[in-house]
């Protein structure tokens, strides 16, 4: 991108780092849509469990009384669906998309709600992804939510990118795992949002740590947790470590996670009720 850029650019109209988030105009939600806050679920890279932390804080919040939903904005890698057991697919009619819920009423958006197959790949370039993305926002009908957490791929890229500049996002919740190269990555995180203006609201290290079942030690089994230090380091709070877990990983592949409670997360949960 040109340092002469005036931002008037195509190019610069689907993103550029000289673009202030408040700068560009949000997307409307749908005329039918009642959303208090939306909250962004990131994480530098993959396989850290972004969309468990999604799906729990989402759950945790249900159960603390607030109406939620989850917008699945991993188009190409959607698991949203299979953690709740939801294998029916969305209806629309000529006000809009609807969301499925859940057993428990939390609103789900994502892709794998609109293929005929679940198991058929979505083979798509950029503008296709960030366009179906900004559909789910304004395409479909939220009905009275209290948060909407966005279960976004791993990295910086194009989604991100677009949900940053085109959603009212109140902030982000980064999720990372305890090896020594996630710390970059995810000052790579706290550094994008703070290009654009979005504040972080807290770091949850996933597979933290393992407890024995037979005497209550914590096994450092990815090496130790850099939770702590990362939070002083990037300023970020609350910082929350969230175990390994055999019960939740097999619950979340029965479709069961609206039964995975973690109390570890609770301080951020409670962050998020004082927005």
């Amino acid at each position: 991108m040109s340092e002469n850029c005036n931002h008037d650019c195509a190019s610069c109209k689907s993103g550029c780092s000289g673009h202030n988030a408040q700068e560009m105009p949000k997307e409307k939600p749908h005329l039918l849509s009642r959303i208090k806050h939306v909250i962004g679920v990131v994480s530098g890279k993959g396989g850290v469990g972004k969309s468990f932390v999604t799906g729990l804080l989402a759950t945790e919040m249900t159960r603390r009384g607030y109406s939620c939903g989850i917008l699945d904005a991993d188009i190409t890698g959607p698991s949203v669906p299979k953690m709740f057991g939801l294998h029916e697919r969305a209806t629309g009619d000529q006000d809009g998309i609807y969301p499925v819920k859940t057993q428990t009423g939390i609103q789900v958006m994502s892709l794998n709600l609109l293929l005929e197959r679940e198991t058929d790949p979505v083979i798509w370039r950029g503008a296709l992804i960030t366009g179906t993305v900004r559909q789910f926002w304004t395409d479909v009908i939220w009905k009275d939510v209290d948060y909407l957490f966005i279960d976004m791929p791993p990295g910086t890229g194009d989604v991100t990118l677009t949900v940053f500049q085109s959603l009212p996002i109140d902030g982000i919740v980064i999720v990372s795992s305890p090896q020594e190269l996630v710390q970059m990555i995810v000052g790579k995180a706290v550094k994008m949002a703070k290009m654009m203006n979005v504040p972080v609201l807290g770091l949850v290290e996933n597979m933290s740590y393992l407890k024995c079942p037979d005497c209550g030690k914590e096994i450092s089994v990815f090496g130790k947790s850099r939770a702590d230090e990362m939070g002083k380091t990037f300023g970020l709070s609350p910082v929350v470590r969230l175990p390994i877990n055999p019960l939740a990983a097999q619950a979340v592949d029965e479709g069961r996670m609206e039964f995975v409670r973690e109390e570890a997360v609770n301080p951020l949960a409670d962050k998020l009720a004082a927005l």
